[in-house]
């Protein structure tokens, strides 16, 4: 099966801070892939570099058979690949209904009445029916990061990269988050590549975790394998691997 998301020899450094070191990685369609790593790993940059907000100092993204390494991110959302922001950024002004019509529209070119049925629809699968017509600024984080989700499909996306949504959210409210993204995935078959520090959230979404350090993969597998892998041991828990 062809991947819809494919990085070759990606390579990136802020001065003398390597983030990105010759990454190679493979997304299948509909796969779900965790992403793990210290602070500071690159895995933020990772998804400007995939997203288009950053360019790479080397290597090549293709994103459902193209060429996408130029391509600014309009384009790429305009191609399927939408993103979260590990702090949201709504527009704090506007209504809920109103952030996911600008989302809608701008990203397939068409008028806001035109997307009107779509949004109400995403509203309801995001839990936010009763707060449409809320000014973003007024809502809670929970509902904060459901308008994170909720602008991203209204984008249509192949691919959606999530950066730490459960972060900041208590164990109830991170089990609400987790039950949505496994309903998105099963409802709309969207391609998926979370990173996330709360490991138990993603694990149970997740088919794949790769853990990100010193600008290189140093583990690529299953959820139950990866976290136990002794390096990921080692940087997680300061138990060394030769312990």
């Amino acid at each position: 099966m062809s991947s819809i998301l494919s990085l070759r020899g990606i390579s990136k450094a802020f001065g003398a801070v390597v983030v990105a070191d010759g990454l190679n990685l493979e997304l299948a369609p509909g796969e779900a892939l965790g992403m793990l790593g210290p602070n500071g790993a690159g895995k933020t940059s990772l998804f400007g570099i995939i997203s288009g907000a950053l360019a790479p100092n080397a290597g090549e993204v293709s994103f459902d058979g193209k060429d996408i390494t130029r391509l600014p991110p309009p384009a790429r959302c305009r191609l399927g690949i939408a993103r979260s922001y590990q702090i949201p950024q709504p527009f704090g002004d506007m209504t809920v209904f109103e952030n996911l019509t600008v989302a809608a529209a701008f990203a397939k070119g068409r008028r806001e009445t035109e997307v009107y049925h779509q949004c109400a629809a995403i509203l309801i699968d995001c839990g936010l029916a009763d707060k449409a017509n809320r000014r973003a600024s007024s809502l809670t984080l929970l509902d904060r990061k459901r308008l994170e989700l909720a602008r991203a499909l209204a984008t249509e996306p192949k691919l959606l990269l999530l950066d730490e949504v459960a972060g900041g959210l208590s164990e109830s409210e991170c089990d609400q988050l987790v039950e949505l993204i496994k309903r998105i995935r099963r409802e709309k078959g969207v391609s998926m590549i979370w990173i996330e520090h709360i490991v138990h959230a993603l694990v149970a979404v997740v088919d794949r975790v790769v853990v990100l350090s010193g600008g290189t993969f140093i583990a690529d597998g299953k959820p139950s394998e990866v976290v136990v892998h002794p390096k990921v041991v080692e940087i997680y828990m300061g138990i060394s691997a030769d312990d």
